[in-house]
């Protein structure tokens, strides 16, 4: 049995020979680093959230907050995951932050949209790199992942964010909106293979070529929302050229489409190869060459004349009432508007491109969830407590780890705990981060964690 496992986790040669065949490749090498047992781990951290971690000098080469763990730590009982001061995101990945800088797209407000977006690592990124006054449509097909997606954007705590849940043809109907779009396909997976044995099992060619046709459709589908002269950055976590260097050909060729270059230092270990028809740069990330597993990035400027949506709209806003000042940090730079009974904020510049994404797309959420009004008080949303809107005077109680992972389990807090005697609302913080709402009696603490978000007794 042991032999037939082994057997069955081999890299399919049909592609170790394509790989072969470009230049440089090295397969001895290649294969020789899938048949290792374990791999790397990696976390971005958050640099908006207050916190310390245990991180060391072994920082990823091309992304300047993230960092390799010398060890896998259990992160479900960690406090400050659920805090959203890091995220725990495959390095090689993280290229895209090096992309925003070599673009500049990091220095004016954009509105940027990350296609494919669950579970959000690519999200996440893109709210700590793109400039603050952005805004973040992060929009997933599946409803399920969407969730997931909106629940992470939420730990990260920015309030510049919408999730959608769309198929990528929906965006046709905002021509020429966007101004970057992130397309991170679905793909055959072979750059997981290390960490996904099972991937193997399944990998052919025919998935490959089903999956360049599913990419070229979705492109197809979403491009026409890129305005002219805006920035794609694609992605896949694939090997195979079909995936990669042809897709990068074909946006040239047919959807108007010129490549751009990324200067990447060679001690880096990124391979950088070129597409057959047009000389396209593409990005290629080998586990044998550098900390990490494959993955490939090309980008592209919109060279095709593309028209444009008017965004015209009369505004109409709705500021912060005297209730909300004591909950939401620089009041004034956000608008208000209401989903069922909660209240949202969002910033103020934004307010017509929310009109406008509700009339075009399905939304997930918006901004940030501050809470619901109840007999002329506020019930504070799980979004508050994690977010950066948040007012930085609202009370807080201190927990020690135990304590932290008792109220994420959702469980009783000794009242002891209360030393200073607070009343009302208040958060529960861990090493200076927030994990959420508590409500402060004389003889008992009301825990009002979420019920969907509790950890499991461990």
């Amino acid at each position: 049995m042991l032999a037939l496992s082994c057997m069955s986790n081999i890299i399919p040669p049909a592609l170790v020979r394509k790989l072969g065949s470009l230049a440089g490749f090295d397969t001895a090498a290649f294969e020789a680093v899938h048949e290792k047992e374990g791999g790397l781990t990696s976390i971005r951290i958050n640099p908006a959230k207050p916190g310390q971690l245990d991180t060391s000098s072994d920082q990823v080469p091309w992304c300047d907050t993230g960092y390799y763990l010398p060890e896998r730590p259990i992160f479900t009982l960690d406090p400050l995951f659920h805090a959203g001061r890091y995220y725990v995101q495959e390095a090689s990945s993280m290229f895209v932050a090096h992309a925003i800088k070599v673009l500049g797209l990091h220095e004016r407000p954009l509105i940027a949209l990350d296609l494919c977006a669950a579970p959000g690592g690519k999200s996440t990124l893109l709210n700590t790199y793109l400039h603050r006054d952005s805004l973040l449509i992060a929009n997933e097909l599946i409803k399920a992942r969407a969730t997931v997606l909106a629940d992470n954007l939420i730990r990260w705590g920015h309030s510049n964010t919408i999730v959608s849940n769309n198929d990528p043809s929906a965006f046709r109907h905002l021509p020429g909106y966007i101004d970057v779009m992130l397309v991170d396909a679905p793909c055959s997976g072979s750059g997981m293979f290390r960490k996904d044995r099972q991937a193997i099992n399944e990998w052919s060619e025919a998935v490959v070529q089903l999956c360049s046709e599913r990419q070229r459709r979705i492109l197809a589908d979403s491009l026409p929302a890129l305005r002219e002269g805006g920035i794609l950055l694609y992605s896949t976590c694939s090997y195979s050229i079909e995936e990669n260097e042809h897709i990068a050909d074909w946006l040239c060729e047919t959807q108007g489409m010129e490549p751009l270059s990324l200067s990447t230092p060679e001690a880096w270990g990124i391979e950088q190869t070129r597409s057959d028809k047009h000389a396209c740069p593409g990005y290629r990330f080998y586990p044998h060459k550098l900390r990490g597993e494959g993955f490939f990035l090309a980008a592209f400027r919109k060279a095709s004349k593309q028209s444009t949506f008017d965004r015209r709209k009369p505004k109409a806003e709705k500021t912060i009432t005297p209730a909300l000042r004591n909950w939401v940090s620089n009041a004034d730079d956000f608008f208000t508007f209401t989903v069922g009974e909660d209240i949202h904020i969002l910033p103020k510049d934004r307010e017509a491109d929310l009109h406008i994404l509700q009339r075009m797309l399905y939304l997930r959420s918006a901004g940030t969830r501050v809470g619901r009004p109840a007999k002329g008080d506020l019930i504070p949303a799980h979004d508050l407590a994690l977010s950066l809107a948040r007012h930085p005077d609202i009370p807080v109680l201190a927990l020690a780890k135990n304590q932290a992972l008792d109220y994420l389990r959702k469980g009783n807090l000794d009242p002891a705990i209360n030393s200073q005697g607070l009343k009302g609302w208040a958060l529960a913080t861990y090493q200076h981060a927030t994990l959420g709402w508590v409500k402060l009696l004389p003889n008992r603490i009301n825990n009002y964690y979420p019920k969907e978000w509790r950890i499991a007794t461990m």
